[in-house]
């Protein structure tokens, strides 16, 4: 039953990794002509974070504080793949971005249903 956890953690990281750096994507899911597309996307990079971060509550039985580190190290890796896929970001809206990636690792720890059984 591990093995199955870990795989799905996986898959999932990885489609989320591929997403996150694919520009056409970015563009679709929060058009940078609606006003508010910054939010949005802080909004659901939260979510999606939250979510991968369950995944592996689920497949490790981690702590909150292990979780939302290795979910930091994750968005920081996606910030990565985004600089050399397309360019520059300011430097503190990486901070946000990897802040964001803890914050919903963090949050992922208070929803019990990702608890291990």
């Amino acid at each position: 039953m591990q093995a199955w956890r870990w795989a799905a953690f996986t898959v999932l990281a990885v489609a989320f990794f591929l997403i996150a750096i694919n520009g056409d994507i970015y563009n679709l899911t929060s058009p940078p002509a609606f006003t508010w597309h910054v939010l949005l996307r802080k909004i659901y990079s939260i979510v999606a974070f939250a979510l991968v971060g369950g995944v592996f509550i689920w497949a490790s039985g981690a702590s909150l504080r292990t979780t939302a580190i290795v979910v930091a190290l994750y968005s920081g890796a996606i910030e990565t793949g985004q600089h050399i896929t397309y360019g520059h970001e300011p430097l503190y809206w990486n901070v946000i971005d990897v802040f964001c990636g803890a914050l919903g690792g963090a949050l992922a720890a208070f929803i019990p249903w990702f608890r291990a059984k």
